[in-house]
């Protein structure tokens, strides 16, 4: 399974259509938010939410949405990534609930050889997440560095590092 691509495997209009989804649940929001000390009622109480808000229940805290999202997209875009150098903008397009499952893509919008090392490249992308009903929840576009295939093969191959199993040559 490939994981990551390198400069020359990105195209500018590919569209990479991230799998699988996740079913966020009301464990995965409250403990989010509790790990990011995000302490606001509309995700973390049920009874203020359904009294005291538009949306009469608890909404995923947007920036949980954003980082599955962005994790979803490492397999196909980021894998292979000397650094992520930039996130343009981010954009939380209509709300998530518990017991709603998020899908991910992301297009290739441009990329660019970097200006002072040649063994590698600047990929621009913009990822996408929608709901099980199609309707679009989060927007945001990055930038990333990536390596050429020559940065690999310089330092290893595919996987460098990777320890051989011990009788294997």
């Amino acid at each position: 399974m490939q994981f990551g691509r390198t400069y020359e495997e990105f195209t500018v209009g590919d569209v990479y259509r991230h799998w699988p989804g996740k079913t966020v649940t009301e464990y995965d929001d409250h403990l989010f938010c509790l790990l990011t000390m995000n302490h606001h009622p509309l995700h973390l109480d049920a009874h203020y939410a359904e009294s005291s808000t538009d949306f009469g229940r608890n909404v995923v805290v947007g920036n949980y949405i954003y980082s599955l999202l962005l994790g979803m997209s490492v397999p196909d875009v980021s894998g292979k990534a000397i650094a992520n150098l930039e996130i343009e903008s981010l954009r939380h397009v209509a709300p998530t609930f518990h017991g709603d499952t998020v899908y991910g893509e992301t297009t290739v919008l441009d990329k660019t050889p970097s200006r002072s090392k040649p063994d590698r490249g600047i990929v621009h992308v913009e990822t996408r997440g929608y709901k099980q009903d199609s309707t679009l929840v989060c927007v945001f576009r990055r930038r990333v560095m990536v390596p050429t295939a020559a940065y690999l093969r310089e330092r290893g191959g595919e996987q460098p590092g990777r320890p051989a199993p011990k009788g294997a040559q």
